[in-house]
């Protein structure tokens, strides 16, 4: 299956996903690849890796970027090359900034294009999900639900961690320690949340879904 679905977080933030459906062999004839990533995909011994891989190619593809636009810091951490307009007559004018995160889980690759720092995350609700709460968040915040809510809670609560953790791309952060989600509710699909870390507090915002049965959070700063 081609494009599967994109989300409009706000008017300068917009999510796109990938269900995974076509065989190795479609997206290595589909993906524009860079040297880099050719290398990255040979390394790769997981089909579902390599396939979640090139199906975040084909994202970019989908919205007229490729793997050439897409560049990777020391840290791992995705960035977009800065590109320059040129009119004719007129000298060069950088285009907008824009900020990209990453993430892929089993059926779904999903990409998210910001003009702000960006976070997202895409997990596939599990009930082993609820076996290891205590090791990254307080389990008062999943009591009182149904089994169904706790996974889908607990699976969000996970994403809204990761995000922010992507986002700020700093070692040492802890999901238990230092991302704090303030209380809410699965149907208010949006929230906030503080990093308390190296003295300083920052807030951000996240939105969520629940696509299939995968988990999407989508943090931003405020």
């Amino acid at each position: 299956m081609p494009f599967y679905k994109e989300i409009i977080i706000n008017k300068h933030t917009v999510a796109y996903f990938w269900k995974i459906t076509e065989d190795i062999t479609w997206f290595n004839e589909k993906s524009i690849l860079n040297d880099n990533s050719k290398l990255r995909l040979q390394s790769m011994q997981s089909a579902s890796h390599q396939k979640g891989f090139l199906a975040v190619r084909m994202l970019l593809q989908h919205i007229d970027l490729n793997d050439f636009d897409l560049l990777y810091d020391g840290f791992g951490k995705p960035h977009l090359e800065e590109k320059r307009k040129k009119e004719k007559g007129k000298s060069l004018e950088l285009d907008i900034k824009k900020y990209i995160s990453i993430s892929h889980s089993h059926e779904f690759s999903c990409i998210c294009i910001s003009n702000k720092p960006v976070g997202i995350d895409i997990e596939k609700c599990k009930e082993k999900t609820l076996k290891i709460t205590s090791k990254y968040m307080d389990v008062s915040h999943i009591e009182n639900l149904s089994v169904t809510d706790k996974i889908k809670k607990a699976t969000i609560i996970w994403g809204i961690k990761e995000s922010i953790f992507k986002l700020k791309n700093e070692k040492g952060i802890s999901f238990p320690n230092h991302i704090f989600e303030r209380p809410f509710i699965l149907e208010d699909k949006k929230g906030t949340a503080q990093l308390i870390f190296n003295n300083n507090t920052e807030d951000f915002q996240f939105e969520f879904d629940i696509i299939e049965e995968y988990a999407f959070v989508c943090a931003l700063t405020i």
